[in-house]
């Protein structure tokens, strides 16, 4: 729905969720441990090696947080963001102060840990449906205040991005539907007219539980129709119905296995909340070690 290129981050938002973890850690006091344990001009090497197959997504993420951290940082990407690495791939390195490795290695690794898990669900998903016109998309069940990155994540993966908030695109669901009825029948026309006139510029997409919404939703010329937990037998009839008038999506009981099959009725877009609110973060570890210069 939204352009297939892989967003920009927002890193003045980023900048703040950085500052926020960082500030979980170290709570104006410092890291203790490391602070008394290692020597204060020990300088070390670290390279992100993933421990399990993912997608790469988030390294300039991990690189802001030590660049916040400590300016004087060295940081070397090894791998492209979207490049799929096979468990042992040696992600990134990074190089400078040990002190400065080993307290942001647990946010470093937070942020990049996630966003790779994302991607490589994304990934997943993407592939189930290849070979076929339809896309997946994410959904706005994602981390508060980690949407940018999560859709980011998405879209390098190779899903794409629905409506980033509210603001983007008239979604006109159930709820809505509800107490627009309480005026009188026809509840998605009445709905769609107003929508259409306070925002003309604004694409408007209508939430369908039955094959009646559907019709109703199509006969008012929407750009999209949501297929609201419909199963397949009904889901190919709401595609006869548009008769190609509106984009469709269908939502609601979806699964990696019954992808192909939603495919080929002819959906143009599946969206899986899944991608964000219940994704596992990849397994990666960031390895330290003394580098050639040891202690200066």
């Amino acid at each position: 729905m939204n352009t297939t290129d892989i967003p920009e981050i927002k890193f003045d938002r980023v900048d703040v969720l950085i500052n926020l973890a960082l500030d979980e850690d170290l709570e104006n006091v410092g890291d203790p441990t490391t602070n008394s344990v290692i020597p204060k001009d020990t300088v070390a090497d670290a390279i992100f090696i993933c421990k399990e197959d993912c997608v790469c997504a988030g390294l300039p993420v991990a690189e802001r947080v030590f660049k916040i951290l400590d300016p004087g940082l060295r940081w070397e990407a090894l791998v492209e963001e979207g490049q799929f690495c096979p468990a042992g791939t040696a992600m990134a390195r990074v190089s400078g102060k040990a002190r400065s490795l080993l307290t942001g290695e647990r946010t470093a690794l937070n942020f990049l840990q996630r966003l790779c898990g994302i991607a490589t669900t994304a990934r997943r998903y993407s592939q189930a449906v290849g070979g076929t016109k339809c896309r997946i998309l994410d959904t706005r069940k994602t981390t508060p205040g980690w949407r940018n990155l999560e859709k980011y994540a998405v879209v390098t993966g190779g899903g794409t991005n629905h409506r980033i908030g509210l603001y983007d695109r008239i979604m006109i669901k159930d709820n809505h539907l509800e107490l627009a009825g309480l005026e009188g029948k026809n509840a998605i026309a009445l709905a769609v007219k107003r929508a259409r006139r306070q925002y003309p510029n604004l694409e408007i997409e209508v939430e369908a539980d039955t094959l009646e919404e559907v019709k109703a939703a199509c006969d008012c010329g929407v750009e999209y129709v949501l297929l609201d937990n419909m199963d397949d037998a009904t889901i190919a009839e709401a595609v006869n119905i548009n008769q190609g008038r509106c984009k469709l999506e269908a939502s609601g009981g979806i699964t990696i296995e019954r992808l192909p099959r939603l495919a080929a009725l002819g959906v143009d877009f599946i969206s899986v909340g899944a991608l964000t609110h219940s994704v596992k973060s990849s397994d990666i570890s960031l390895d330290i070690s003394v580098n050639q210069e040891g202690c200066k």
